[in-house]
């Protein structure tokens, strides 16, 4: 059986018997974990085992995992700073923030990878034009270059501990007042202007990154959807210009700023006609079943390839890492940058 295009949810702290009804299907391919999912460590461990064990090849197991305020472990887990601090750091001296930009990144993947978790949806690489309150400390820095480095050493750390990273929410969503999550934003400025909203890509694409999340902004003076399911997005700028070939999530597609595709058929339908290789569904049981009965045909065999490049590779349990030097000397790094006074330095 390969991996199908659906990304879904799980209801609780262990799988229910309609859920691992749901996971068996050909067409979903990626389970998505909330902190709901999450009340120890040895629970966790066996969660992701059992829906491991669900079928063969088995799913792929992921998480927003970020650091700051979007991190959906913490009890038994190094709590992560906001991007923002890595930024600050960074402005305090170059050198000392993309070090600890790799020590998080290196840190996020391998706690994650510990307990069997293969993808985690980090980082942002959002420029941080001081409008956005869903982006906010979630971003490294307004200065695309500062963005592309810091994400850059992140992404390698990631790398470095056997997880691919997914770079987000391409083409941006930092220059937007309204939060997707419950508006449509639209972003008026014309593709001449969002140069340094993708340079951070560009840089990101040359490093080789496995895996993009486009956004549910509308770019107005581009297209009228969402870039998500925007073929001029995603076939064109990404695809084509950018030169990607990794694998394209969408964001959530319950989010409000999904809403103008129609319903979660429509909306699946028109992000797999643009291009994108994994859709996401979250909270949304009965959608779920919506899309499962509308979506018909044989599986991209290319997003097929995408998607097997995803999957994490070994690594120590959690007692053997956390005995390294490595895990130490980062756990050292992140406790001194969240302990450090926040101090508002140019950008």
């Amino acid at each position: 059986m390969t991996l199908g295009p659906l990304m879904v949810d799980v209801q609780g702290i262990s799988l229910t018997q309609e859920d691992r009804e749901l996971l068996a299907h050909p067409l979903v391919g990626g389970v998505i974990l909330f902190t709901r999912n999450f009340e120890s460590i040895e629970q966790l461990e066996q969660l992701v085992a059992d829906i491991r064990a669900v079928r063969r090849p088995p799913l792929l197991v992921t998480v927003d995992h970020e650091g700051g305020r979007v991190q959906r472990f913490r009890t038994g887990f190094t709590v992560l700073p906001p991007m923002r601090a890595i930024g600050r750091e960074y402005d305090r001296d170059r050198a000392a923030g993309r070090q600890l930009a790799r020590q998080c990144g290196w840190l996020l993947a391998a706690e994650l990878r510990a307990v069997g978790i293969d993808l985690s949806f980090a980082p942002v690489v959002d420029l941080d034009y001081g409008v956005s309150t869903v982006i906010g400390d979630r971003a490294f820095h307004a200065d695309a270059r500062a963005v592309a480095e810091l994400a850059v050493a992140f992404v390698n750390g990631m790398r470095e501990a056997g997880m691919g990273a997914v770079a987000k929410h391409f083409p941006g969503h930092g220059a937007v007042v309204a939060d997707s999550h419950v508006a449509v934003p639209v972003d008026r400025r014309p593709i001449e202007d969002l140069d340094a909203d993708l340079y951070p890509y560009e840089r990101l694409i040359a490093n080789g990154i496995p895996a993009i999340m486009a956004s549910h902004v509308v770019f107005s003076e581009i297209d009228p959807v969402p870039a998500g399911f925007s073929r001029r997005w995603i076939q064109a700028e990404l695809r084509g210009r950018l030169g990607f070939a990794g694998a394209v999530f969408t964001d959530d597609l319950t989010m409000a700023g999904a809403g103008t595709v129609g319903g979660p058929p429509e909306r699946a339908r028109a992000a797999l006609e643009a291009g994108c290789d994994v859709l996401s569904i979250c909270n949304d049981r009965q959608g779920v079943l919506q899309v499962i009965d509308s979506l018909h045909g044989k599986a991209d065999p290319e997003s097929q390839i995408r998607l097997a490049r995803l999957r994490g590779r070994p690594g120590p349990g959690r007692a053997q890492l956390r005995a390294t030097a490595q895990w130490q000397a980062c756990e050292r790094a992140v406790k001194g940058c969240m302990d450090r006074p926040s101090l508002e330095l140019g950008s």
